[in-house]
């Protein structure tokens, strides 16, 4: 038998050194003292030490997923580090259970740093109004009675990092623990990021901050999970600002969606590219932001009521310098129909850029014309949407193979469709389309777009709205889907061998369980340029460049 030399050896010394009356008691003190000592030397070696002690030890447990199918056993579950998370699904006592979400604590750099700088946000407009009101921008009046009096906003349409990040501080199941995270937030502002440096930097300027966070990331020990796999982030702009192929000062943008690590990680943006799969599409903000439930539901009755005079409409500006661009086009069958209300937004054309102009408009017709802006969406089919406008699209890149977690896939039921071609070539009648429509069918349809507005919109981030889910509350599901599916895929072995990158814009089509695909009636529309250094339809950089360049409009 081991013998407790700790706990007998100082009594048994002790009785040479005092009396029998003594003994007893002095013997029980000395005990106590030794097993303090003894709890204590456990607890600092055990629970304290647990942070650097076993640091080797935790890095070993959370190996890099990138190959997870090929080193862990099939019959070996218990050794997926994210297995937690998983079965957080089944507690259902829980109501977070499979919802948790880590977020990462970046240094200031990363984030708040920028927002202390605003005025060097943007070379013509100074967006420290525009980062005020957790990113909502300072209130609109409601002097001609086209918003509600509460919950508007003159919302920069690049403000989403902020936003976003503000409402993730108010989302429901944050946590501190990692390893029951249904995935992991990095609340980086790509997008006010890149848009300092945009014009008249160079590539070690605009890449520096994104070099910076992933060597920041890759150093953590949650990366090391899933090889962030189940991390996401979102930027303000279109996904051509993060996408410079080559290190040429010449080149648009900064590098990020192609550095390696940034590759498995998710980046949910305004405008996301159909042919890369690390990207997903989000709504622009509008001007809307309620506050509770019942703002949303205030103002859906009012869409609903309206009296609309205008069988169609049009915001925008034409693109001469766009050979491929119908805009002017629209505008002139604009002009020339009887029932087409109008607001060109050229430099000289204030109306354009007030909010309750547009509103106003969109609130007074039935269809809203909404054409790619300077790259494949534009932020006026959101506004529009709004107002209980049906948005009339001309290529699938505007908003059906981009906002698939937000709008519907059968697309006919809330739009309608019309191929550029058809505009282009064939010189089709935009009214008489449009008004081959019945009455009936329209009120359907405008039902399901006023249906879809709590889902289209941002809530305000100082509140929280009690059932119904907003904008940022879809885009935290899908991911958590996402991940959640990954994760039961590389237990189960499946490897997505056969996906096809170029055809990611198929892939966010398919229905739930689909995971292969063929020929599409839209591959005209997506057809890659051959030459390999083009990412982008060969107009994606040059859109992006005319984007910066036309955000002198919105100067106020």
């Amino acid at each position: 038998m081991r013998r407790r030399l700790t706990v007998t050896t100082p009594c048994e010394q002790m009785e040479k050194a005092v009396g029998k009356n003594h003994r007893v008691r002095l013997c029980f003190l000395v005990s106590l003292s030794v097993l303090f000592w003894l709890f204590l030397f456990y607890f600092h070696f055990s629970v304290l030490g647990s942070g650097t002690i076993n640091e080797s030890e935790k890095s070993s447990l959370f190996q890099s997923q990138s190959s997870m199918s090929s080193q862990v056993p099939k019959n070996h579950p218990k050794n997926y580090p994210f297995l937690r998370a998983l079965r957080t699904v089944e507690n259902k006592s829980d109501p977070c259970g499979g919802r948790y979400i880590y977020v990462h604590d970046l240094p200031p750099e990363f984030n708040e740093d920028m927002l202390r700088e605003c005025k060097s946000l943007s070379l013509w407009t100074n967006m420290c109004k525009f980062t005020s009101n957790a990113g909502l921008g300072p209130p609109l009046e409601n002097v001609e009675g086209v918003f509600s009096n509460t919950g508007w906003y003159a919302t920069n349409q690049f403000a989403v990092d902020v936003i976003f990040s503000n409402r993730m501080k108010q989302y429901d199941c944050l946590t501190r623990d990692s390893s029951i995270a249904a995935a992991i937030f990095v609340p980086f502002y790509a997008g006010l990021d890149i848009s300092r440096y945009l014009w008249g930097y160079n590539i070690s300027v605009r890449d520096a901050a994104s070099l910076s966070l992933v060597d920041w990331l890759v150093r953590r020990p949650e990366w090391n999970v899933m090889g962030g796999r189940d991390h996401f982030l979102v930027a303000g702009r279109i996904t051509w600002d993060f996408r410079r192929l080559t290190d040429q000062e010449t080149d648009w943008g900064n590098k990020l969606l192609f550095l390696p690590a940034a590759k498995n990680m998710s980046m949910l943006v305004v405008e996301s590219s159909p042919w890369n799969g690390n990207d997903f599409g989000i709504p622009y903000p509008t001007y809307f932001h309620p506050a509770k439930d019942s703002d949303v539901f205030t103002w859906q009755d009012r869409m609903r009521k309206l009296k609309r005079p205008w069988l169609f409409s049009f915001a925008g500006a034409p693109r001469p310098d766009n050979p491929k661009s119908i805009r002017g086009q629209i505008i002139d069958q604009c002009r020339k129909s009887k029932v087409c209300k109008l607001l060109e937004c050229d430099f000289g054309e204030s109306k354009c850029h007030s909010p309750s102009s547009i509103m106003q408009m969109f609130q007074s017709s039935l269809f809203c014309l909404q054409p790619q802006g300077d790259s494949y969406t534009r932020r006026s089919a959101f506004d529009s949407m709004l107002a209980g406008c049906i948005p009339v699209f001309f290529h699938p890149g505007s908003a059906y193979a981009q906002y698939t977690w937000h709008l519907p896939r059968n697309y006919s039921k809330y739009s309608v469709f019309i191929p550029e071609d058809d505009i282009r070539k064939r010189n089709i009648s935009i009214d008489e389309r449009l008004s081959q429509i019945s009455p009936e069918q329209v009120g359907i349809m405008r039902e399901e777009v006023i249906s879809l507005i709590p889902r289209l919109i941002y809530a305000d981030p100082r509140s929280r709205l009690e059932t119904l889910k907003d904008a940022f509350d879809v885009s935290v599901q899908a991911i958590i889907d996402k991940v959640t599916a990954l994760r039961r895929d590389i237990i189960e072995g499946r490897n997505d061998d056969d996906f096809v990158e170029e055809n990611s814009w198929k892939y966010a089509l398919l229905e739930e369980g689909q995971r292969t695909v063929g020929p599409h009636v839209w591959d005209p529309f997506f057809s890659k340029p051959k030459d390999e250094q083009r990412d982008s339809g060969g107009s994606s950089v040059e859109a992006a460049k005319n984007s910066w360049k036309n955000e002198q409009r919105d100067r106020t």
